[in-house]
């Protein structure tokens, strides 16, 4: 995949960065940082610090979001994932003070939290239906983690011995264990909308970005949106590629439009994915003529070669063919026409002259310009030259035929030396 794309994608759905911070601050690191302000408030705060247990905390929960993060979401990965944090927490502090360890409620309480948080998660991957009241139960189990860090912190810090029902008993405790679930409750609705409204807004991006690569084409949409200023209008040097049908206005006249319609995506979905895999900058497609650029005149004659064949045994049992030409130049390019209504496209005497070659080629002839010949890594794969007749050029023009067989087996022999090692050097005498 092209680094453009990448970009594309990760600008829809996220870069593993973004997952990473998402996963951290939503999620691992909710309990870890509850219980450093408990044990804060219960412990003389520099005490506290100085140790190393508010700095393992933090490890554990940045654990936990490292591998959670790298985890795809249609997998039910969320109950392992969510236990990492007190795991790693807990078998360091077991090493170091013992069972004693579990005699604190807030080290209970991670685990609690952890799997309740581990178990909503979970289902509400496998349970796409019921969703929506997990995503709000899931927040406000959130919010119970302040509710519980309270409720320590009250009893632990009480002058007398107390217990959860004495906590639960004062009106004001009761307060404060109805409003935080409440807050809660109010949390998970708002998420909730955020996820539909985010959704929709993906679904739509989804949408625009397919309408938005038919019209430019994968490779320049991603490049595009990495820089906008690939759409600049600017001189480039191109290969242009021309491909039309031989006899399509004779063959389509007695056939109904729903048949040439047919015939031609059958032969818009052959030629594109050839063009596409040879790396066109911009493709167009008008009636039965495709328009390729390409940064490469290697690149545009491979892709001849291959529409050639292809292209032509699709059109044979039609009794058609197809002719093609190339020429390599400068060419304008980039957004063209008015406020209200713009294309990308590209301008220039090298367009013309590539179509006005193409028009000269015979079915199942590739022609390319001196320009391109010249342009080309394997020149001597080209027939002889001959001179065209082009509208609206005084002087002919020197084309040569392309020779496919000759074309590939000498790439093929280029790519095969590329991968031999080099022959080992003779021992000197």
């Amino acid at each position: 995949m092209h680094q453009h794309t990448l970009t594309l994608e990760s600008r829809l759905g996220g870069t593993p960065r973004d997952r990473l911070w998402k996963e951290l601050f939503g999620n691992a690191l909710h309990f870890p940082l509850a219980n450093i302000l408990l044990e804060l408030l219960l412990r003389d705060a520099s005490a506290y610090l100085i140790k190393p247990d508010a700095y393992l905390l933090i490890f554990a929960g940045l654990a936990q979001a490292l591998w959670l993060s790298q985890r795809t979401l249609d997998r039910p990965w969320r109950i392992a994932g969510n236990l990492i944090g007190p795991a790693l927490y807990t078998a360091v502090e077991v090493v170091k003070d013992g069972p004693h360890f579990f005699t604190d409620a807030n080290h209970v309480a991670y685990w609690v939290f952890a799997l309740l948080v581990g178990v909503i998660q979970s289902l509400r991957l496998r349970s796409p239906r019921i969703h929506a009241p997990l995503l709000i139960a899931e927040q406000v189990v959130r919010s119970c983690i302040l509710l519980a860090m309270y409720t320590i912190f009250e009893i632990r810090s009480s002058p007398t011995p107390s217990s959860v029902s004495d906590f639960i008993a004062d009106p004001s405790h009761q307060f404060v264990s109805v409003i935080i679930p409440t807050f809660g409750l109010s949390l998970g609705l708002a998420d909730l909308s955020s996820q539909r409204y985010l959704a929709l807004l993906r679904e739509t991006a989804a949408q625009l970005r397919v309408y938005a690569e038919w019209l430019f084409g994968r490779d320049l949409l991603g490049r595009a949106i990495g820089d906008p200023a690939e759409l600049t209008l600017s001189r480039r040097t191109r290969t242009v590629l021309f491909m039309d049908i031989r006899g399509f206005t004779r063959w389509s006249e007695p056939r109904p439009p729903e048949a040439v319609v047919a015939m031609l995506n059958r032969y818009y979905a052959v030629a594109e994915p050839l063009i596409q895999s040879h790396g066109a900058i911009k493709v167009r497609f008008l009636a039965d003529e495709v328009l390729a650029v390409f940064a490469e005149a290697d690149d545009a004659a491979a892709a001849a070669s291959e529409l050639r064949d292809h292209v032509g045994a699709l059109l044979k049992g039609d009794g058609l063919g197809v002719g093609i030409g190339l020429n390599t130049g400068p060419v304008v390019e980039g957004l063209m026409g008015s406020s209200a209504m713009q294309a990308y496209d590209v301008i220039g005497d090298t367009v013309n002259t590539a179509k006005r070659i193409e028009g000269a080629a015979a079915g199942g002839e590739v022609l390319i310009a001196a320009a391109t010949h010249q342009a080309l890594s394997l020149a001597h794969t080209v027939g002889n030259s001959r001179e065209v007749a082009a509208k609206g050029k005084a002087d002919p023009v020197c084309v040569f035929p392309l020779d496919y067989l000759a074309f590939r087996a000498r790439r093929n022999r280029v790519a095969l030396g590329r991968m031999r090692p080099a022959p080992a050097s003779a021992p000197a005498r």
